[in-house]
């Protein structure tokens, strides 16, 4: 096989990072690596400057031009839920009888629509789309800037949602996300949740896709790119545009790829990550040399979608979080308003705390500026600045170690597994950290003190999440219905429906689940267009989960309803 060229960018909520690698029968080299500021206001520029400072480096020029893969990852999306910064949503809600869908409402613009279908898909209330109308009318001129759809048992009859949609396009032109097309599964408050998410982080990420795609058209890189998932695995951007809601971590999946990748000894017993950015710090936990995958799905803002990820946490903690203190209690984060006061920022951050209090050790930027940031803030609450800082550093290590505990109990409380192996997690309990991100000299021994435990940081620590999506293999994953009684299968997130026979059987319900993801990939081929090598397309198309249900109908008649998710599995290409 001969030598690839992997082309990995992270744009984070402060910095964008780009990892050049040649891979060669799982054998990784770093050829060369740059960061640059990313430009929220113009993220083309961003990618252009991590290209352009790719080919000045001697001997990089040629091997940009050759590029056989391009994969993206991106806090953007992340950064903006965690600073409530994401787009207003207007929710569209249809249950039917039952709880009120008002329970599992997100946001404040809520419409609830009479109308709905029963478990089978069978209306029992029709619906008002005239009320949706009106609605999406109020929202048009309320500042709204996309809408979720959800019917409570879409993913079994779609049309109702569908009727919500018309009824939304017919009187603004505002984004609609539906919920039957991000996925199939019936629990009604992940399916709000979902869609939501989806629709709050879908401008954002389309801005990004555009920008990157903009930028490497303009480097004359061919190589079609790849969005990282939450899952740990990548997406083509074709792909990853139907459903925005699926890269929202896909900054922290890239740190645990880029772990994976870089991190000596991660193989053995359980280890916690730690990845200190400029806006977030983002936090996952490996077993074995495995990342934890969150089979529940993916928590947003304290509520869980539908959205398999890994088991991660990200928290408004970073180096460039504002220090704000009243009444003599301070606080560091969740927003950032730009650069610590050290790289010309115009307000006091964390990164400028750690300037003050390790004055006769390593510093970053102006140091000087970074104490006249202090000094002024602590002399508006009556805090000596040494103190200020000091106490600023506190809060942040006890952000960090709260939320690792806590994802570390919660993974503990149900079973978990880990991305290689579908197999129980039991008692993970890390013996050692891995830390990486851009302020990790000056954390390490804060951390190691916070934790108890060893902190180690790897070669390449401050491009590890580049190099994490530049080796990620790319992967999907599809779920299909199917029910014998109406002798139809439907796969909802492909809008397609096919006639089954009564005799249809879970065997045949994965077979053909896992067919129509095979031609979904080969109908969005990765690197410049033209098919994979054996290897390079990710793991083997799988079966994930297959579940059977006895059901009767109001006749009496019996049949089964069927639910199948099939994946492609991630990994990674090879280890440095």
């Amino acid at each position: 096989m001969r030598e690839k060229i992997l082309l990995g960018i992270d744009a984070g909520g402060t910095h964008t990072d780009a990892a050049l690698l040649a891979c060669r029968e799982e054998k990784v080299r770093l050829l060369a690596s740059v960061k640059t500021i990313t430009r929220h206001d113009d993220l083309a520029i961003s990618v252009r400057e991590v290209l352009a400072g790719l080919a000045k480096i001697s001997g990089i020029a040629d091997k940009l031009a050759a590029v056989d893969a391009v994969t993206l990852g991106t806090t953007l999306a992340v950064n903006a839920l965690a600073q409530g910064r994401a787009d207003t949503v207007g929710l569209v809600l249809s249950a039917g009888p039952g709880l009120d869908p008002r329970r599992f409402a997100l946001g404040d613009h809520l419409c609830v629509m009479p109308g709905g279908l029963d478990h089978r898909g069978v209306e029992v209330t029709a619906p008002q789309p005239d009320i949706v109308a009106r609605e999406a009318a109020r929202w048009r001129d309320d500042k709204v800037t996309a809408v979720a759809v959800v019917g409570k048992f879409s993913p079994r009859n779609p049309a109702h949602e569908k009727i919500m949609e018309k009824a939304v396009a017919g009187v603004c032109a505002l984004p609609v996300t539906a919920g039957h097309n991000l996925s199939g599964a019936l629990n009604f408050p992940r399916r709000i949740a979902t869609a939501y998410y989806n629709a709050a982080v879908e401008r954002l990420h389309h801005n990004f896709l555009d920008a990157a795609g903009q930028a490497l058209a303009t480097a004359g890189i061919r190589a079609l790119p790849r969005l990282l998932k939450s899952d740990g695995g990548a997406a083509p951007a074709a792909l990853s545009r139907r459903e925005p809601v699926q890269s929202i971590l896909s900054g922290p999946a890239a740190s645990a790829m880029g772990a994976m990748a870089l991190c000596p000894g991660i193989e053995q017993g359980c280890s916690l990550l730690l990845d200190v950015g400029g806006t977030t710090t983002d936090m996952a936990l490996f077993v074995d040399g495995s990342p934890v995958v969150d089979r529940d799905g993916m928590v947003i803002n304290g509520r869980r979608t539908l959205v398999r990820a890994l088991a991660s946490v990200s928290i408004g903690v970073g180096g460039d979080s504002l220090i704000t203190a009243q009444e003599r209690r301070v606080r560091v984060g969740p927003l950032r308003e730009g650069p610590a006061m050290a790289f010309g920022g115009a307000r006091p951050t964390l990164l400028d705390a750690l300037n003050v209090l390790d004055a006769a050790q390593k510093q970053y930027g102006n140091a000087a500026a970074s104490r006249r940031g202090v000094e002024a803030l602590a002399a508006g609450v009556g805090i000596a600045p040494d103190i200020l800082a000091g106490q600023a550093v506190d809060e942040a290590l006890s952000q960090i170690t709260r939320a690792a505990r806590a994802l570390i109990a919660g993974i503990n409380s149900r079973p978990a597994y880990t991305l290689a192996a579908l197999r129980a997690v039991r008692a993970a309990e890390p013996v050692r950290i891995w830390l990486v991100g851009g302020p990790a000299d000056c954390l390490r021994e804060r951390l190691a003190a916070a934790f108890a435990l060893p902190v180690d940081i790897p070669q390449h620590a401050a491009v590890a999440n580049a190099v994490g999506a530049a080796l990620t293999l790319p992967t999907a994953s599809l779920e299909i219905y199917a029910d014998t009684g109406k002798r139809l299968l439907r796969a909802p997130t492909l809008d397609i429906e096919e006639a089954i026979p009564p005799n249809y059987t879970l065997e045949m319900a994965g077979r053909r689940t896992n067919e129509l993801l095979t031609r979904m990939l080969a109908a969005h081929p990765a690197g410049d267009g033209e098919p994979d090598e054996p290897g390079e397309s990710g793991g083997a198309v799988e079966v994930l989960e297959a579940d059977m249900f006895a059901v009767l109908d109001d006749y009496g008649r019996g049949s089964r309803d069927m639910r199948v998710t099939s994946r492609a599995a991630p990994g990674i290409a090879g280890r440095l």
